[in-house]
């Protein structure tokens, strides 16, 4: 029987972990859309609105690969913190300064993106050696799923709200004030400052060479386009409609979808390895696109976008676990950072492919984006069947408790197995 949400939460500190990391978040769950608020306060054009943010997405997913990396090699708090702190510095120059000059405006943007710490991969990190046993992680990274849901649904509702109550600029501080002490709520716990990374081989591509974690990169880039696609068309959708409020319940359906299918995936254990599972996942996600397609009244597609987002969650959930087993050892905080890496930059270029569809052809052609990716997900899973193939002889987790030692042969094999492709020589 699953341990359950219930359980997970009542273990020392994962409260605490996780409270904290989805805290420190916000800045990054919020960015795009107050950083666009606050350039249309100053008076600044969309086009500079979009620029910035669209540099302060670039310099993210620049930076939580290689600041994943530094954490792997030197710890999170020495690593997380002074970065934490570097990216609200970011964000306040831009809040104080404003738009004059253009220059130290996107200088400010690259800071605060690059510098945002890898708290989502920081944390998967830690739940192994904090949770100790199958049912709680995988109770833990299904709870992780459906928070990110919720964390995109509330964080912009949270900056409207201190736009209207104060300000945009007043909106920014709040927010990066909320992420640096997020931040350090993670890193002051036991569990991170006792944390470190296993023994790794120096190697300039560092988690890059797990060809499992490659399929998984590949797979999610995919995902991270449909989302993408989706959003700008739902945009279109409510345009088309003449209400603009019909976007946002699109969106929000699907958040809602994730939450009851990231629910229901994490409060059961399932057949099967973790890789098994995933594959049918993505295969749930792909087929719950196609509804969209076509594209009918607002009541009815507000239910197909719900359904859309069902295997959402849960392909997270399953991937968190992958990806923890095909992590080279001493890479797994970058494995992870390199996850977010690829969903964000998926949702970019899926947002960039639909509006020239959505404009040059038709309402549909956006959507069909969405389910385009959504295949293209679902193929790179089974033509790279055989490099995401179950890790070989799982090595159990051993803890200590006050009750002696804990011995979990949990799905997270800690990164024990022998990598396939690789001598056990050549592990990092």
């Amino acid at each position: 029987m699953a341990a359950g949400y219930g359980e997970m939460l009542r273990t020392r500190h994962a409260a605490r972990l996780l409270t904290g990391t989805l805290v420190g978040r916000l800045p990054n769950a919020t960015a795009a859309l107050a950083i666009v608020l606050f350039v249309r306060a100053e008076g600044g054009s969309l086009a500079l609105a979009s620029a910035l943010s669209a540099v302060y997405g670039v310099a993210n997913a620049v930076g939580q690969p290689l600041l994943g990396r530094a954490v792997d090699l030197y710890g999170q708090p020495r690593v997380m913190l002074p970065s934490a702190l570097l990216a609200a510095l970011g964000m306040t120059v831009f809040a104080a300064v404003g738009l004059e000059p253009v220059a130290l405006a996107y200088a400010a943007m690259v800071v605060a993106g690059f510098f945002t710490p890898p708290l989502e991969g920081g944390l998967r990190a830690l739940w192994p050696s904090v949770l100790k046993s199958e049912e709680r992680i995988h109770a833990a990274y299904s709870l992780d799923a459906i928070a990110q849901e919720v964390m995109y649904v509330v964080g912009p509702l949270i900056i409207t709200g201190l736009v209207s109550l104060w300000s945009p600029a007043g909106s920014l501080f709040v927010i990066n004030a909320l992420g640096a002490l997020g931040a350090l709520a993670v890193v002051t716990s036991p569990p991170s400052r006792e944390w470190r990374s296993a023994p790794r081989e120096a190697h300039w591509l560092g988690a890059l060479r797990s060809r499992g974690l490659l399929v998984l990169l590949g797979t999610f880039f995919f995902i991270g386009s449909a989302l993408g696609s989706i959003a700008v068309s739902s945009v279109a959708y409510g345009e088309a409609h003449h209400d603009g409020n019909v976007a946002g319940y699109l969106l929000s359906a699907v958040g809602v979808g994730a939450f009851i299918g990231g629910t229901v995936y994490g409060h059961r254990q399932w057949p099967g390895t973790p890789e098994q599972r995933l594959r049918l996942l993505v295969t749930g996600l792909a087929v719950c696109y196609l509804p969209l397609l076509l594209v009918p009244g607002p009541v009815l597609m507000t239910v197909f976008a719900g359904v859309a987002g069902v295997f959402l969650a849960p392909c997270l959930a399953c991937a968190f676990v992958v990806v923890d087993r095909h992590a080279l050892r001493g890479t797994v905080t970058e494995a992870f950072s390199w996850l977010v890496t690829s969903f964000g930059v998926g949702a970019a270029i899926g947002t960039a492919f639909a509006g020239p569809a959505l404009q040059g052809v038709s309402l549909r052609a956006g959507f069909a984006v969405a389910v385009g990716c959504g295949v293209a997900a679902l193929l790179v899973m089974l033509l790279a069947r055989r490099a995401l193939q179950a890790p070989a002889g799982p090595s159990p987790i051993v803890a200590r408790s006050e009750d002696g030692p804990v011995v979990a042969r949990s799905e997270n094999d800690r990164n024990g197995a022998v990598e396939p492709g690789f001598s056990a020589g050549h592990q990092a």
